[in-house]
């Protein structure tokens, strides 16, 4: 019912669209205008290759947001979610499966917009002359494995922010807030301790260092310590989303 009822809305696939697409194309961008004549010696250029690669995630996420938001508000604001409930008493329940059905399709788009953004980001670099990982390296699956893994989890910030807040307008505002202002914020703290805090604990900024294949000592915090501040950031959406749907909606 669920997977029916997402994939029947137009806007669905023009947001999926919309993550490859952006995703990609901000990818591309960035790798082209990345120059190895500004190295040293193209072979001692010391630029993370995969992590620009995959610059345009942090554009692309933005679609995800909006698309777990509305698969649950969408149906508080057409008045469908009596009927839902209705049909599938068992709140619980009614959550886990539009939480399947958005991490389903986001893992499977997300997929196409990361490879299709490390390809391109290659073919390109490597005609610049820039040293670039083989495929098959490991840090260059774990930053495009833990990429979808964060935009699943993200779509799970989106969801159980919109079980909770239930209006569209307010819960896509917040997630956006969330993952875009917070760090932009985090990163105009004056004092270094605070603001390595903040980045260490904001979705974004945490969830994005898994990503990383070089200096990883360097990073506020671990690459797949990172992933893990965005497990919990979801599993919390999820609890208030649920604990709300329960309790309003009973």
């Amino acid at each position: 019912m669920e997977w029916t009822k997402l994939r029947t809305l137009p806007s669905t696939w023009w947001l999926l669209l919309a993550l490859v697409g952006t995703t990609v194309a901000v990818g591309v961008a960035t790798a082209a205008s990345l120059s190895a004549g500004d190295c040293p010696a193209p072979a001692h250029c010391d630029e993370d290759t995969v992590k620009l690669s995959l610059t345009g995630v942090w554009a692309g996420q933005g679609a995800v947001l909006v698309l777990a938001v509305l698969s649950m508000s969408g149906e508080y604001g057409a008045g469908t979610i009596g009927t839902t409930l209705r049909a599938e008493p068992g709140r619980t329940r009614v959550l886990a499966a539009k939480a399947l059905v958005v991490c389903g399709l986001t893992v499977a788009t997300g997929a196409a917009g990361v490879a299709g953004s490390l390809l391109a980001g290659r073919a390109l670099l490597t005609a610049e002359g820039f040293p670039v990982p083989a495929l098959g390296d490991e840090s260059l699956l774990r930053a495009a494995g833990g990429t979808v893994l964060y935009l699943a989890l993200a779509a799970l910030i989106g969801l159980g922010a919109a079980a909770a807040l239930r209006d569209t307008a307010t819960a896509t505002t917040a997630v956006l807030v969330l993952f875009y202002a917070f760090p932009l914020l985090a990163g105009l703290l004056a004092d270094p301790d605070w603001q390595e805090t903040a980045q260490r604990v904001a979705p974004a900024t945490a969830g994005f260092a898994i990503q990383s294949t070089i200096e990883l000592d360097r990073l506020p915090i671990g690459p797949w310590a990172g992933l893990g501040v965005v497990g919990v950031w979801a599993a919390g959406a999820l609890l208030a989303g649920g604990t709300m749907l329960r309790l309003r909606d009973a």
